[in-house]
């Protein structure tokens, strides 16, 4: 049997082969194979990876995007895995690279996400999956996007409810991912240098509920109208969640909130 590689059989008998390897005292799955000669090879290229050490970035970097499914046999998750841990001695699940002051999480050989090190721990244990351009983890059997760490919900729109500072899309670092518009049916608005926030909702076209002086009662402000449309529409809306507002205080918000005079009167019309 090849260095490395060890037969096992399914619960069909069927025959297949696990391999792995210790480096530094650590035991290192790599994987399971139907084919013995790939499952060597595997290994093989396992030990190549460790085995080539480098502490100057430039050539690290050409490294980490130097990977060609046609002539490696080793997945490209468990390649990032290896050079990390062979560079920086700590053994990560997922596909991350450790830096200074932030990580990298490589999708693939052209799309890598910089994050901060404060997420390091989450995303060593949630594998980011992408469909299309959605960026996701599977979080207690749910769904959930890696934008719903900054507090941006999935029918924001890039752009208009938030932006990434430095124009770079991969980049998750928080102090680059800026957030505009935190609620549903609420846009910042500016004019003569005053800030408010205007509340509408879409009810066979866009009516404005109303502006207010903070965003958080806009954000109520549309729980209201979405209440306030009850038995009157089959559209279903998604309420705002304010997590930090207690009960008392959001019921008080909620109780003194007034709606432009034209929503009232299409409110009265409807």
């Amino acid at each position: 049997m090849p260095a490395g590689v060890y037969i096992t059989t399914k619960k069909d008998g069927t025959t297949y082969y696990r391999v792995s390897f210790t480096f530094k005292n650590k035991h290192i799955s790599l994987g399971s194979f139907n084919d013995i000669q790939k499952a060597s090879l595997v290994y093989q290229e396992a030990c190549s990876i460790i085995s080539d050490f480098t502490n100057h970035w430039v050539d690290i970097n050409l490294q980490l995007t130097s990977y060609d499914k046609n002539q490696l046999h080793i997945s490209f998750d468990k390649y990032i895995c290896l050079i990390n841990y062979r560079d920086n001695h700590i053994y990560v699940k997922t596909p991350i690279y450790l830096c200074k002051k932030y990580f990298l999480y490589f999708l693939d050989t052209s799309t890598v996400l910089t994050f901060n090190t404060d997420d390091l721990f989450y995303y060593s244990t949630h594998k980011i999956i992408r469909r299309g351009g959605y960026y996701y983890v599977n979080d207690f059997g749910m769904q959930t996007s890696i934008l719903s760490r900054y507090g941006i919900h999935r029918h924001s729109v890039k752009g208009c409810d938030y932006i990434f500072r430095n124009n770079d899309e991969n980049d998750y670092r928080y102090e680059n991912v800026v957030v505009i518009n935190r609620y549903r049916g609420v846009k910042k608005q500016t004019k003569n240098g005053l800030i408010t926030y205007r509340t509408t909702i879409h009810i066979h076209g866009n009516y404005i509920v109303g502006d207010y002086y903070n965003e958080v009662t806009a954000a109520i402000a549309y729980n209201k109208a979405i209440d306030a449309l009850q038995n009157k529409t089959t559209i279903h809306y998604e309420k705002n969640y304010l997590e930090d507002m207690n009960p008392a205080k959001y019921m008080e918000t909620y109780t003194n909130i007034q709606f432009s005079k034209k929503f009232k009167k299409f409110l009265k019309n409807f």
